[in-house]
């Protein structure tokens, strides 16, 4: 099965409209579909910036009368979803929006990946990251990955440039 990449993710969420203003109006994808499928309150799908893929996310509304995720205290499920940015301003640019939008959890450096960690209304984790490219990866940041530390976007953007395009020979071509 030799997978190139995720082209889309699905999520179940309790009220569309919430939803939709937060991937919309906070992540700014856009709206490619609406509809209201036997079983759910309504479903949308929708395209990140810059993607050229048919869409990128689902959302299936099974209304406010449901208990939050369990995954990975209760039960099994999928922990977060992880998207990539091209440039580190665009992912300091992110922390301000989901810091002023009290969506922001978390930052960490994995060493060749630099992560925010924010979650959506319904408490769903994601991940979002800059990725060292491949021609910048030292041996020091290889081996960083086996640890988490707090992320310095200030250091890290002086480090390898605030518009440097990342994972590039990783992750892009």
């Amino acid at each position: 099965m030799p997978i190139v990449r995720l082209n889309h993710a699905v999520l179940y969420v309790r009220d569309l409209q919430r939803s939709l203003d937060f991937y919309v109006g906070v992540l700014g994808f856009t709206r490619i579909e609406e509809m209201t499928p036997a079983g759910f309150s309504g479903a949308a799908f929708l395209r990140a910036p810059g993607s050229t893929n048919d869409h990128d996310l689902g959302l299936f509304a099974i209304g406010d009368n449901v208990g939050p995720s369990l995954a990975g205290r209760a039960t099994v499920g999928l922990y977060h979803l992880a998207w990539e940015v091209d440039t580190l301003s665009e992912l300091e640019r992110l922390a301000r929006v989901l810091s002023e939008a009290g969506a922001l959890v978390g930052s960490s450096d994995h060493g060749t990946t630099k992560s925010l960690y924010a979650h959506d209304p319904d408490g769903l984790e994601f991940e979002v990251a800059w990725l060292i490219p491949a021609d910048l990866l030292t041996q020091e940041a290889k081996d960083a990955r086996t640890r988490i530390g707090p992320l310095d976007l200030t250091a890290t953007k002086d480090r390898y440039g605030a518009t440097t395009r990342g994972g590039v020979g990783i992750s892009v071509v």
